[in-house]
């Protein structure tokens, strides 16, 4: 792709409008919707929720475990209801909650059964339809439909939807109409294709259903395992309703984050880029763990916000911006290693350390082995480590790196894999620089037209782009539009300092502020400073974003919803199970669903799927193919295994 066709700049602006303000925080105004006594959307704060993992049938265990998730913080609690007789029993459940003093709203999570979601109204404060399937059977048909024909699809769709439209108004229920990506229907696909852009119709055809019943209690959301896909969806959605005068209440999340590390980092990418221009009035983070776990880092995130309005102004120098519904990553030359066609690069920062000796590498992806005087290197293994003033009094790998003060480096005799760091004129008003590679650091007061133009004439530079504003994702990025504007294609690291002593804090900041310049093809590579926390915890926090913004695969990811009582097997167990033997199977995406509601959807991106279908039976599948239907859950990791090496991505430890 040229770098003409990446730069897409247009005499319309409002067309890639998607967001109050690029460089200013604002929270995209909404109207508010009432659900139960806690409002959602306009002035009111950006709601946290989680949803419950019992069978809704289990009275007392949904009860207790809907305590435990508003205990922790929730302001609302969601609950599956996937047939009329579970959606009864809410009755049962929200009478046992409210005579124990919880008055928190509830919400039922309906697919494929309009009846079920016809009675739940009834019951509870808001109710979730997902349009894919509400009214249609996915059955990935590929077929032409004519005008007509489409309009005979929606007038089906309305005849299904008007019962529920009419409880709803009629008992004050709110609605979330809520796309996954994982379950677009047959006739979304034909005509739209697997896109964000069908996502978004999706959801606004019954919108307009809704509207034309004079129904407004309405929430909306955009949901996919894809970060990519998940906050393109978003952003063309508000776009969208801009163009149409809405303003409905938004719901954000990354469905089937997965678990631990990988999940919350996922998330954040996903969450974070939208929160960070101001998109989002309540939030849901999904992990394969107890949902009382979620709620801490739905809050974590949401926080960052909260004083967020009070940041140091950036000064925008253009009017125009990149095209944010269509991933495109930065052109760049390369400059040993660094841009160009390369993986984003990561660096670790040891400038702290009082002394950087053999065994500090370990964490960061090298171990010496000294009876062989050779290195193991591991896929996560750093390319660059800042060392400041220190002289390494060892030889370092051959596929490491070392970055300097420029002073130091000027001092230094060793050179070989050694770099100068400069500070902005610093490196033009050297007499001295790497043949190879300078790396020269500014901020956004530094980085003039003047400036730029300076950089472009040179061939060995990489720009380290480093902010100290509390709205400092905004201000790189306004930083990168500089470079665009001037045609300038000279590779830049980005980096963040963070002072926080906690371990996930700054694994959701740095996953926020650097995964969403990441998402939309900004940064060559990846540097975070903070003495408090281990390298290695930061080492495997970078590559863990890099994973999560589909930049650089270091490892095998899995998508795995966060169960619900739907769910037809231990999915926590049954993913541990899975990691355990196939977590080595670097760049494999392996889909962990519970039940069929968007598993065969998600598995279009997936390689492999392990989908429950049946008490004790799995369902395999190669993207979005079955391969073996009812497998015994007993044998099915087994089959599993099987099947990967039987399309040849297996490799033995």
């Amino acid at each position: 792709m040229s770098y003409e066709s990446e730069l897409e700049i247009t005499s319309d602006p409002t067309s890639y409008k998607y967001c109050n303000s690029l460089t200013s925080y604002s929270r995209f105004q909404t109207r508010e919707v009432n659900i139960g006594d806690v409002p959602m959307g306009a002035d009111n704060p950006i709601r946290i929720q989680s949803m419950t993992t019992t069978a809704t049938l289990d009275t007392r265990g949904t009860i207790d475990q809907s305590i435990r998730i508003i205990e922790a913080g929730a302001d609302y609690v969601r609950i599956t209801a996937p047939n009329i007789t579970e959606a009864g029993n809410l009755e049962a459940i929200k009478k046992g909650i409210r005579e124990r003093g919880y008055t928190t709203p509830l919400i039922a999570d309906i697919h494929f059964t309009p009846n079920a979601a016809e009675l739940a109204a009834r019951i509870v404060e808001k109710v979730r339809v997902n349009p894919g399937n509400y009214a249609d059977k996915k059955k990935f048909a590929v077929r032409e439909y004519t005008d007509a024909e489409y309009e005979d699809e929606l007038e089906r769709i309305r005849s299904k939807f008007l019962p529920l439209i009419a409880i709803c108004k009629e008992y004050g229920t709110a609605m979330r109409i809520g796309t996954n990506h994982g379950s677009l229907s047959d006739r979304i696909m034909n005509r739209y294709g697997d896109s964000p852009l069908g996502m978004v119709e999706s959801a606004l055809e019954f919108v307009r259903i809704c509207e034309e019943e004079n129904y407004r209690e309405i929430v909306l959301s955009m949901k996919a395992s894809n970060t990519i896909v998940m906050v393109q969806a978003y952003r063309l959605l508000v776009n969208k309703m801009m163009e149409y005068e809405m303003n409905y209440p938004i719901h954000i999340g990354v469905t089937e984050a997965g678990e631990a590390e990988d999940g919350r980092i996922k998330s954040s990418v996903g969450i974070g880029t939208l929160l960070e221009d101001g998109i989002g009035d309540t939030v849901r983070v999904s992990l394969t763990e107890e949902p009382e776990f979620e709620i801490p880092i739905a809050k974590a995130l949401v926080a960052r916000y909260t004083n967020r309005k009070a940041h140091q102004k950036i000064e925008s120098v253009s009017n125009y911006s990149l095209d944010p519904f269509v991933h495109a990553r930065r052109h760049t030359v390369a400059v040993m290693g660094v841009g160009g066609n390369n993986v984003p690069r990561v660096v670790s920062d040891l400038e702290h350390y009082s002394q950087i000796d053999q065994s500090d590498l370990v964490g960061l992806g090298y171990t010496y082995l000294p009876d062989e005087d050779k290195w193991n290197i591991s896929d996560m293994a750093c390319d660059f480590i800042y060392a400041g003033n220190q002289l390494l009094p060892f030889d370092i790998p051959g596929t490491l790196s070392v970055i300097q003060h420029a002073a130091v480096w000027k001092a230094s005799e060793k050179k070989e894999r050694r770099y100068p760091l400069f500070c902005e004129m610093e490196y033009f008003d050297s007499s001295e620089k790497s043949a190879e590679i300078n790396f020269v650091a500014v901020d956004i007061n530094s980085l003039s037209e003047k400036f730029i133009e300076m950089v472009k004439a040179e061939k060995t530079v990489v720009l380290l782009f480093e902010t100290a504003n509390a709205h400092g994702m905004a201000e790189q990025r306004e930083m990168f539009i500089r470079l665009y504007k001037q045609k300038c294609d000279t590779p830049v690291l980005i980096k963040r300092n963070y002072e926080s002593d906690s371990e996930q804090d700054l694994m959701l900041s740095a996953a926020t502020d650097l995964g969403a310049l990441l998402i939309d093809g900004m940064g060559d590579g990846v540097w975070l400073k903070n003495r408090q926390i281990d390298a290695e915890k930061i080492n495997s926090t970078l590559f863990g974003i890099l994973q999560a913004t589909r930049t650089r695969i270091s490892k095998t990811e899995y998508i795995s919803c966060p169960s619900c009582g739907r769910t037809l097997f231990d999915l926590q167990e049954t993913t541990a199970r899975i990691r355990a033997r196939t977590d080595h199977l670097k760049g494999v995406k392996i889909g962990i669903m519970g039940c069929i509601v968007n598993g065969p959807g998600e598995m279009a991106d997936a390689d492999y799927g392990y989908v429950g279908t049946g008490i004790d039976k799995i369902t395999l599948y190669k993207g979005m193919e079955v391969v073996q239907r009812n497998v015994p859950a007993e044998g099915a990791v087994d089959a599993l295994i099987e099947l990967i090496k039987h399309h040849g991505d297996w490799v033995d430890v």
